[in-house]
C-alpha cells in the first residue's frame, strides 16, 4: 500500500494532537469493522475554532487524516469548518489508497460530531465539555 509523503508526514508527526480539558464541542466516532476511533476537540470563541485537538486510535492512514483535519479547520469559522469533506482532507494529504478512504470519512464525521455538540451545549445553556460527558462513542 503507497502512501504520500504528507500521509506519512502526519502519521510521524501529528498536528494538534492531545487532549482539551476545556472543549467547546467533542466529536467522537468509530468503526466497529477496522476498529479505528477517533476524538476531536474544539474550542470555539466568537464562532470561530480557535484551538481543536484530536486523539485517535487507529491505523497511520487514521491518525494522519485527523492531523491533517484539524490543522485544517484551525482558525475557520463553524460555517465554513462543517463545509469541510473527506475529499477534501484527503486532497490536502495528496491522496489515500481507496481502502483507507474511511479515514477520511472519519476524521470528517468527527468534526461535525464536535460542531454539532457545541450547537446543543450552546443551545441548552451547558459548560464546556469534560471527558467524563463523552463516554458515547457512535459506531459507523
Amino acid at each position: 500500500m503507497e502512501y504520500t509523503e504528507q500521509v506519512m508526514d502526519h502519521f510521524m508527526n501529528p498536528r494538534n494532537m492531545g487532549e482539551m480539558d476545556d472543549a467547546s464541542g467533542v466529536g467522537t466516532v468509530g468503526n466497529a469493522k477496522c476498529g479505528d476511533i477517533m476524538r476531536i476537540y474544539i474550542k470555539v470563541e466568537d464562532d470561530v475554532i480557535t484551538d481543536v485537538k484530536f486523539k485517535t486510535f487507529g491505523c497511520g492512514a487514521a491518525i494522519a487524516t485527523s492531523s491533517k483535519a484539524t490543522e485544517l479547520v484551525k482558525g475557520m469559522t463553524l460555517a465554513e469548518a462543517e463545509k469541510l469533506t473527506n475529499k477534501m482532507v484527503m486532497d490536502a494529504l495528496g491522496g489515500l489508497p481507496p481502502v483507507k478512504v474511511h479515514c477520511s470519512v472519519l476524521a470528517e464525521e468527527a468534526l461535525h460530531a464536535a460542531i454539532q455538540d457545541y450547537r446543543d451545549r450552546l443551545e441548552k445553556g451547558l459548560a464546556p465539555r469534560t471527558e467524563e460527558d463523552d463516554e458515547n462513542v457512535r459506531y459507523v
